[in-house]
């Protein structure tokens, strides 16, 4: 029974949803001002996690939002509009971060694990993460040293991580930013190891 309200009231917020994006077509600035009140944290939850400080978080929901009262007659409604915006936001967000990223990165693959040519590591992991990880990261010194770690990543493996950390779907990521879901899984994996190594050398190991 609990599943049926449910269903009915996600029809009913779908519905809501549509009309109001409808009325913003038209330039009705009421439904507009809905629209954002409906998805302003969201957005700014996302551009937060990609940007990495509110200065920029809050110049990239006003441009999403300046963006969807221009381009709202282009949602022709194919994806959910939630898509759509998601979209929005991870592409206005990197065009920031790239501009700003430049000479910020470092060698990713200095933190990736080398093998040797039989598929054995070239250095064997020295560190044992089954024990103490869950006290280590409790620690604000190891939490800015990965809040680091993440800025430093490529600016779309960085919208692919923050994205993921987000538990948005790797479909859905790879919507936004035109990647495969294989590509998708592959930046991530990618992403992951390279906070691995950042998080071994911190903690005075090879990163490989």
């Amino acid at each position: 029974m609990a599943g049926i309200f449910s269903q009915a009231r996600d029809q009913r917020t779908d519905q809501e949803e549509r009309k109001l994006i409808q009325q913003v077509k038209v330039g009705d600035h009421e439904a507009f001002e809905g629209i954002f009140r409906r998805y302003v944290s969201r957005v700014y939850r996302q551009a937060l996690r990609i940007m990495g400080n509110e200065a920029d978080a809050e110049e990239v929901v006003q441009e999403v939002f300046l963006a969807v009262y221009k381009k709202a007659k282009t949602f022709r409604g194919q994806s959910a509009f939630s898509t759509w915006l998601f979209r929005l936001t991870v592409n206005t967000a990197l065009t920031k971060l790239r501009r700003r990223k430049k000479g910020e990165e470092v060698p990713i693959d200095d933190y990736l694990p080398r093998f040797q040519e039989d598929g054995h590591h070239q250095v064997r992991p020295v560190i044992d993460w089954s024990e103490g990880i869950d006290d280590l990261l409790v620690k604000e010194e190891l939490q800015e040293i990965i809040r680091q770690a993440i800025d430093q990543l490529p600016a779309v493996d960085k919208a692919v991580l923050v994205s993921d950390l987000d538990g948005v779907s790797n479909r859905q990521i790879g919507e936004a930013l035109g990647l495969s879901v294989q590509a998708v899984k592959a930046r991530l994996h990618r992403a992951r190891l390279f906070l691995r190594g950042k998080l071994a050398v911190y903690l005075g190991h090879s990163p490989t």
